[in-house]
This record gives structure tokens, sequence and C-alpha cells, in this order.
């Protein structure tokens, strides 16, 4: 008998090996602003700054918004996204700093379908890195991906950024943080 119950927990441990291992990223059914939300909403009261989301047209005092994809120049000057990597999006939302973006910048973008998620973040590092900065260095950069279909930008002083981390983990455990950068000489 026990070597039937230990043959049989011997199987169940490789059977869920085997599921883990194959693990692919899932296509996550939230809205970019959906998705901000949700980790905006993890922030203590404490924690939350003076922030607005949204695009010019349709901005939202104190909450993440919804960015309009066919104001590229508000993607570029925002949210950092170079125009070539706009067709790649099906959408955008942003939670911005109230009085400094160089504070704390948060873009949360949904991938149209078959875009590169890999290019995407390498486009957006490069452009988060290679951009010049007024009124102040932001301290760090942080790309995340969330499944196969969502990717998080931010950049900011530290204090935004590392509560950002901490919260994204507790409202999405699966999100993978791929890059993480010193902004800073």
């Amino acid at each position: 008998m026990k070597k039937i119950i230990a043959m049989a927990l011997a199987v169940m441990l490789m059977v869920s090996l085997v599921a883990c291992g194959g693990k692919t990223a899932t296509k996550l059914e939230a809205t970019p602003e959906e998705v901000l939300t949700n980790i905006w909403n993890k922030f203590a009261e404490e924690e939350k700054f003076f922030a607005f989301g949204g695009d010019a047209a349709n901005m939202v005092d104190g909450a993440p918004g919804k960015f309009d994809l066919a104001d590229t120049d508000g993607l570029s000057y925002t949210l950092l996204v170079p125009a070539e990597q706009v067709a790649n999006l099906a959408g955008a939302a942003s939670l911005v700093h109230g009085m400094l973006v160089n504070n704390f910048t948060c873009g949360v973008f949904q991938l149209a379908e078959g875009a590169d998620s890999a290019a995407f973040v390498e486009a957006m590092k490069a452009s988060v890195t290679g951009n010049q900065w007024m009124c102040g260095m932001p301290d760090t950069m942080i790309i995340a991906t969330l499944g196969s279909s969502h990717v998080l930008m931010a950049y900011g002083v530290n204090d935004a950024i590392n509560p950002l981390k901490t919260h994204l983990a507790e409202a999405y455990p699966d999100a993978t943080i791929v890059v993480e950068e010193s902004l800073v000489g």
C-alpha cells in the first residue's frame, strides 16, 4: 500500500513539475486603465501623492486614466513611447505626479495582437534612458511585463517607485520586472 501511495505521489509531482515548467505568459483580460487602477488602489493613503491620469483631453484627477492612442504627441512627450511603437499598442493608461513628471510617471500599455513584447520593452528602455531630463532627474526606471499582453513602464523618485513595485506584486503576482535601472549619474 505504501508503495502505491509513494508511486502516486511521485507521478503527481512529475505532472505538476511538467505543468509548471511549460507555463507560458497568458493574456491579461484587463484594460490598461483597470491594471493601473488596481495597482494604485493598493497604495495606502499616506503613500499616495498629488497625481492625475489620462491624456490632456481626458484628464482624471487623483487616479489613473485612459490615454488616447490618437494623441501620439502626448504618448511621446508624457510616456516617452517612441513614434514607431505606437502602432504596436491596443491601449494605454497613465498616472503622473501632479507637480513634476520626473517625480513619477507610469504608463501601462496593452500590446496589439502580434506585437513583439520584447521589442517594445527594449524600445521603451532606450527611450527612457536616452531622454534629456529637465527640472531634475528621476532616480529609477522600471519596466514590467504582465502576461503576454501588457507592459508597465515607470520612472521617478525612489520614494514613489518602491511602493509601486510592492503594489504591482500585490495586485499582479505573476508580473515580472524585466528592467530596473538607476537613471542618476
